[in-house]
């Protein structure tokens, strides 16, 4: 997994290791509470994530000023890596809140029960479509969707239409076009995978890739290859001399291609499939044995709060799931609209997703 995430454009921006912002005012990392206890209170307020997690330094410490907690992020790989320590260390966490784990892993964390549940404050606020477990073990942050981009630029001169559904893909005309990843190695692998699971169902969807393969699809181990060398349509794939003009990625990476252009295009030169995608969602949770728990559950409430939840796109190139929060102006320019991702509940992930994998591994790959 990447994530969430898990995402094309904070791969690009995310720093890597362990940050720590300090809240204003500074002090100890233990305080007392006043009144009641001669028991140490802990001031500093740990978020578990994996590689992709970011926020702008300022949103970060207001809720620092507002709240009392210094915030610790401790990044940890990918979301998988990232859960599987959460799992073997269940009960004595290595931080308070874990954030990162998606759809496609959630079955995964609330059957090794990890998370405490909490209600978080705003939690009306959130689309109802994103909210998962009724038991509130989780809570959803962002949303983003794993779809097929192209390059715009070779689909104009060549004269064809760039294809625009699953289906398209197995067409004659897009022969030996497409690079994806890996769905043992890779998020977005696994995500467009699902698409197919999602779109012809546990009868349909071996055929599909079995079309897919006779029409040429490539296959990297992951993103980073798959966009940044083989796609022809990316700053990277372009430096790289990529010759495949369709790629597994984000509905965010023309948005990123944009911000990150030099000079900064006036067009986005990719395009978005939308009728080839899959939608992640992110959540974040209490962690079971914080040792701030209240701590917590202040940082859980600021991660849908709407000062993060507008924050959020253009740090970690993901949708928000408040129904107040804005999008910037780059992803309305420059981004698309899903309507209609394709979907998995993550009950059949679960219990279908190894099964999937080995099957989809003998069948594209071996």
């Amino acid at each position: 997994m990447s994530t969430t995430k898990k995402i094309a454009g904070a791969a690009l921006a995310a720093a890597l290791g362990v940050t720590t912002l300090s809240a204003c005012g500074g002090g100890d990392a233990k305080d007392k509470t006043a009144g009641t206890s001669d028991a140490p209170k802990s001031k500093t307020v740990t978020l578990v994530s994996h590689d992709s997690f970011n926020a702008t330094d300022t949103v970060l410490k207001e809720f620092e000023q507002q709240s009392g907690y210094t915030v610790k992020v401790l990044k940890s790989g990918d979301a998988g890596a990232a859960l599987n320590q959460e799992i073997l260390t269940k009960g004595s966490p290595r931080g308070d809140v874990f954030f990162g784990v998606d759809n496609t892993l959630l079955s995964r964390a609330l059957d090794n029960g990890i998370f405490t549940p909490y209600e978080a404050k705003g939690l009306a606020d959130v689309k109802p479509e994103y909210v998962l477990d009724q038991e509130h073990r989780v809570t959803p942050v962002d949303s983003g969707d794993i779809c097929v981009n192209y390059d715009k630029a070779y689909f104009a001169d060549k004269k064809i239409a760039p294809p625009q559904t699953l289906d398209d893909l197995v067409k004659p005309e897009y022969k030996n076009l497409l690079v994806v990843e890996n769905a043992a190695t890779s998020s977005p692998g696994l995500g467009f995978m699902l698409a197919s699971v999602g779109k012809y169902g546990e009868e349909g969807w071996k055929d599909y890739w079995s079309k897919l393969k006779a029409n040429g699809v490539e296959v990297v181990d992951g993103w980073e290859q798959a966009y940044n060398e083989r796609f022809s349509g990316s700053a990277g794939g372009k430096k790289a001399k990529g010759d495949r003009p369709l790629v597994v990625s984000y509905a965010s990476s023309p948005p990123v291609e944009v911000l990150y252009g030099e000079p900064q295009p006036a067009e986005a030169p990719t395009g978005v499939s939308t009728g080839t995608c899959f939608r992640q969602v992110e959540f974040a949770g209490l962690l079971k044995g914080a040792k701030n728990e209240e701590g917590g559950k202040a940082l859980v409430d600021f991660l849908i709060s709407k000062k993060f939840q507008e924050d959020m796109p253009l740090q970690m190139f993901v949708n928000p799931v408040t129904k107040d929060a804005a999008l910037p102006e780059l992803f309305t320019k420059h981004g698309v609209v899903v309507d209609k991702p394709e979907n998995v509940t993550p009950e059949a992930i679960a219990k279908n997703r190894e099964q999937w994998v080995k099957a989809w591994t003998a069948l594209v790959v071996k």
